[in-house]
């Protein structure tokens, strides 16, 4: 892209956010904007482009994400006084912790690592993932407890983007891998009726709650910060397996040595 082309925020306005339908409106442009699943990386990994070694390494690093968002919802619930909002947001942990009678997101996460024949003690150690990958989740971590809790809500809004990734992600890596199979891959297929679920409450809580134009940018900026977490995460990988610099100490896939 040249200096002078548009930028992608040249397609976001600037303009006071003055209703809750404004504010939607802003949210969801952002989310066509900036959202990961516009990201190169993503073209390669669901196209078939990559090797076996560079999933496993998507995958190895996604999973410091994944074991990370119940910490965050744990944050994001000691925020609140409030009990229905705390009663409200708790089976987001379950979700992805599971309960002593089923399994959750990070299970079904480690179900997808142990089909690309990841090493789980290995995984779960989060020895080999990218300092980038650790820089910007745990921003993500400090950002929920840091900030509003208007804001730590916000910055859950991007599943409101995410089922089509997820089904993109479904359909473009079973056609494309041999190595991918339906079993393993469970937990996009969950996630299909979980995060509409989830973004309905979080996308009504800050349209009742951010009253002024000054809150409602803040709701958005929050989302702004939540895809960029998720960019930079990718941009991580890319530059490590796709263009072949990966940092001393990050995983090293066989298949690519």
């Amino acid at each position: 892209m040249s200096l002078d082309s548009p930028r992608i925020d040249d397609a976001i306005p600037d303009t006071p956010l003055e209703s809750a339908e404004a504010l939607e409106e802003r949210l969801r442009m952002i989310g066509a904007t900036r959202y990961h699943d516009l990201h190169p990386f993503h073209d390669l990994l669901h196209g078939g482009k990559l090797s076996r070694g560079q999933v496993q390494a998507w995958a190895l690093n996604r999973y410091y994400y994944q074991s990370s968002i119940p910490l965050k919802d744990a944050i994001v619930i000691s925020r609140f006084r409030d009990r229905t909002i705390r009663i409200e947001w708790r089976h987001r942990i379950e979700d992805h912790d599971g309960a002593p009678d089923s399994e959750g997101g990070i299970e079904r996460w480690l179900k997808l690592t142990d089909g690309l024949e990841l090493d789980r003690d290995y995984v779960v150690s989060t020895q080999g993932i990218l300092p980038a990958t650790r820089f910007a989740v745990d921003a993500y971590l400090h950002f929920v407890r840091d900030r509003t809790p208007l804001e730590a809500i916000a910055s859950s809004l991007t599943e409101l983007f995410a089922p089509s990734i997820h089904e993109r992600r479904i359909s473009g890596m079973l056609a494309n891998y041999d190595f991918i199979d339906p079993s393993i891959m469970t937990y996009f297929k969950t996630r299909l009726s979980q995060a509409p679920r989830d973004a309905a409450f979080a996308l009504d809580y800050v349209k009742t709650h951010a009253r002024t134009p000054e809150e409602r940018q803040s709701v958005c900026d929050a989302l702004i910060f939540k895809t960029n977490v998720l960019w930079v995460q990718l941009d991580a990988l890319h530059h490590a397996y796709v263009s072949g610099f990966p940092p001393p100490g990050a995983f090293c896939p066989e298949t690519d040595k």
